[in-house]
């Protein structure tokens, strides 16, 4: 089964996400496209499509917005699952964070199967106004990349 992992990354750490949940499902045995979502302009080879990025200022990343909005007919008929990032603390990691206005809407109307909120990533040197840090947790991107795969492994059984 091919899947396509999209993102929408401003400072890589959107993009870390999205490489961490990439490997974890080509270890399950999935063919994978890692692409900025800005780059895809064709997804019908793809049975199952994950779309991530990042948040600012209560906002998805807008490649990742006109990515969705691009493809929204496509994306309907496919498993698609949506990820957001960016909370510069520890609370993606101590409750489950709502999607984003757009995200909400966007899972409604393509029928998403999920989504999930992660920790994000600021570098030094990219804004003095907010922490400096690394709050993403590899071991829950996986686990969630796990649920993925378990879910698109019952499609393959299935026939």
């Amino acid at each position: 089964m091919r899947v396509l992992v999209a993102y929408a990354s401003k400072h890589g750490g959107t993009l870390g996400l999205a490489e961490w949940l990439t490997d974890a499902l080509r270890e399950s045995g999935f063919e994978v496209t890692l692409s900025p979502a800005r780059d895809v302009h064709e997804i019908a080879d793809y049975e199952a499509v994950v779309v991530g990025g990042s948040l600012y200022v209560f906002r998805w990343h807008a490649d990742a917005r006109r990515f969705v909005k691009r493809h929204r007919e496509a994306l309907s008929a496919k498993r698609v699952w949506l990820f957001s990032s960016g909370p510069l603390d520890e609370s993606a990691r101590e409750t489950e964070i709502a999607p984003v206005r757009f995200v909400r809407k966007a899972m409604t109307e393509i029928g998403a199967r999920g989504h999930r909120t992660f920790g994000g990533r600021l570098l030094p040197g990219t804004s003095s106004a907010l922490p400096v840090g690394d709050w993403r947790d590899r071991a829950e991107v996986e686990a969630w990349a796990s649920e993925i795969a378990n879910e698109l492994a019952e499609v393959v059984h299935q026939g």
